[in-house]
């Protein structure tokens, strides 16, 4: 059998050597280098060139982010697990972005920590539970949000549609008026009754709300 060769990086001296026991009791691991920051574990990952390498996302001297995204172009076959206190679903993405293949906070149960080597080593990816967790709540939260959102746009009338469009692109009450060849002061009465239904009627907070729920990527003006 091909042992899955790891590596360590991690500030603190206690958790190397717990993390050191753990994968030197599996059959199919060996911890081949170890490293107590940043720069140290880019030069263990380029001498020792490990199958999988845990990276605390806290190392001083340079932090795991950006030691992943150096080890990721100079030693490119190696796959990179963070080790984080942190559950926070932004640095989860922050990781994942950075080209993580798994995220493992620290005091999760050891059989999280082998699964995300094994998951990494065979290229896939492994949260653990904690976080997945936190990105399913944030993912609904996100759904709950543009149905919120739909559910303001469903108010609209076509022609309070056709207002806010021309609003989003950049257009005066009264050069709105002229498109649409109706009086400026049914533009502003319309306007006036979108920010009810949405929340505003500032002009630039119009634009950012039509990017926020990605109207200007949609069909929405032609329903």
């Amino acid at each position: 059998m091909n042992k899955i060769k790891v590596a360590l990086a991690d500030d603190h001296a206690l958790m190397r050597e717990g993390l050191t026991l753990l994968l030197q009791g599996q059959a199919d691991m060996e911890v081949i280098g170890e490293a107590s920051n940043g720069v140290e574990a880019l030069e263990t990952a380029r001498r020792c060139r490990p199958d999988v390498m845990l990276l605390d996302i806290g190392m001083p001297r340079m932090n795991g982010l950006e030691t992943l995204a150096l080890i990721r172009k100079s030693v490119p076959g190696t796959r990179l697990v963070i080790l984080s206190r942190y559950e926070k679903e932004a640095y989860v993405h922050q990781a994942l972005k950075a080209g993580a293949l798994g995220y493992v906070v620290k005091g999760a149960p050891s059989t999280e920590m082998l699964g995300a080597v094994r998951a990494a080593a065979d290229g896939k990816f492994y949260l653990s539970s904690q976080v997945q967790a936190s990105v399913i709540e944030s993912y609904v939260e996100d759904r709950r949000s543009h149905a919120r959102h739909g559910e303001h746009l469903e108010s609209l009338s076509d022609r309070e549609k056709q207002v806010f469009h021309l609003i989003v692109q950049g257009n005066n009450s009264h050069q709105v008026a002229e498109v649409l060849c109706i009086s400026s002061k049914t533009v502003d009465k319309h306007r006036a009754n979108i920010g009810r239904k949405i929340g505003t009627d500032n002009p630039v907070q119009m634009v950012q709300y039509a990017l926020r729920t990605g109207l200007l990527d949609k069909d929405f003006w032609e329903d």
